[in-house]
């Protein structure tokens, strides 16, 4: 597959998955381009905007298989990753739901500490171990974490340690007026539901490596490299940051810019596109202190957006 194939490819896979989420392209293509940089993706929003359908479509139209986990505070880890069971006399294992190449991981933060860090091994090393037993997941496996952000009884909050397991962290906010009108008024044929039974595969697995492999070869020239790991540095330095970006974090930065920029028809990327990408994947890795939003999203995101203004881009 070329370059130029694999782009047409990835725009009818953007295009197909737009349709069903209805409005929001730019969340489609992020998530995509995650998925082709090898991340996994925190979508963190309130109930009923399309989380769930937006995770489904994606894996439809790439033609993996899927999971989906409903967490809840009494699911064990054995519930995800699998469990020895006697058959014949033998003890075989059977699968969990993390062997899946795209797993959605719906409400995590409900799931106990001690569940939430079985997926800890599988999202960082793509493998699980089970009574010593090491088991290799797909090349291709995703995780795909849905949270609500303003939900906090009964839940978990993710740790650190997870957390930067997520190459970007996205919110797909509501519909436009006029596409939620669309929804209200349309026939139940056009519905997401409906699109979403009718779609069939643009792509599969192998394919959606290859295309990982050609984004893998875009080039960031040095003086991006520097501005990128300029962006990083200023987070660990920065006065009302307790808790900078770490080097995986510079590294899925740097990732996920050369999917991007793939995605975009170029063979090389832009600062504009650090620029652009650095609060997605940045968002979820740092911890804000001080004033009264202390510690929130929204607070890391203004001291972030303030370090891009800082740091000056390179010409």
């Amino acid at each position: 597959m070329t370059p130029a194939q694999a782009r047409e490819r990835l725009e009818r896979v953007v295009g197909k998955v737009a349709g069903v989420l209805r409005g929001n392209e730019e969340v489609v293509r992020l998530l995509i381009a995650a998925i082709i940089a090898r991340g996994h993706v925190l979508i963190e929003d309130v109930p009923g905007v399309g989380k769930t359908t937006l995770a489904r479509a994606a894996a439809k139209v790439l033609g993996c298989s899927f999971a989906r986990v409903q967490f809840t505070a009494d699911m064990l880890p054995a519930d995800v990753l699998g469990v020895h069971v006697l058959h014949d006399g033998d003890f075989v294992f059977k699968k969990g739901p993390i062997f899946a190449q795209l797993v959605l991981a719906d409400e995590v933060n409900r799931a106990s500490p001690k569940t939430q860090s079985a997926m800890l091994e599988a999202m960082s090393e793509r493998q699980v171990t089970v009574d010593d037993q090491t088991f290799v997941l797909d090349d291709i496996f995703t995780v795909l974490a849905t949270q609500n952000p303003v939900e906090h009884h009964g839940a978990y909050p993710l740790p650190e340690s997870q957390l930067d397991r997520f190459m970007v962290r996205l919110t797909i906010g509501y519909p436009p007026p006029h596409e939620e009108k669309a929804l209200l008024t349309e026939p139940v044929g056009k519905s997401p539901a409906r699109i979403l039974d009718e779609l069939q595969p643009v792509l599969g697995p192998r394919q959606v490596m290859a295309i990982a492999d050609l984004a893998a070869k875009v080039e960031i020239a040095d003086p991006v490299a520097e501005y990128l790991l300029a962006l990083v540095r200023a987070t660990r330095e920065h006065t009302d940051i307790l808790m900078g970006c770490s080097p995986r974090g510079s590294m899925a930065l740097a990732a996920l810019c050369r999917a991007w920029a793939f995605l975009a028809g170029r063979s090389y990327v832009l600062p504009d596109d650090v620029k652009q990408l650095a609060p997605t994947v940045l968002v979820h890795r740092i911890v804000a202190t001080g004033g009264a939003a202390a510690g929130t999203r929204t607070r890391a995101l203004t001291v972030i957006e303030e370090i891009i203004a800082q740091v000056p881009a390179p010409r």
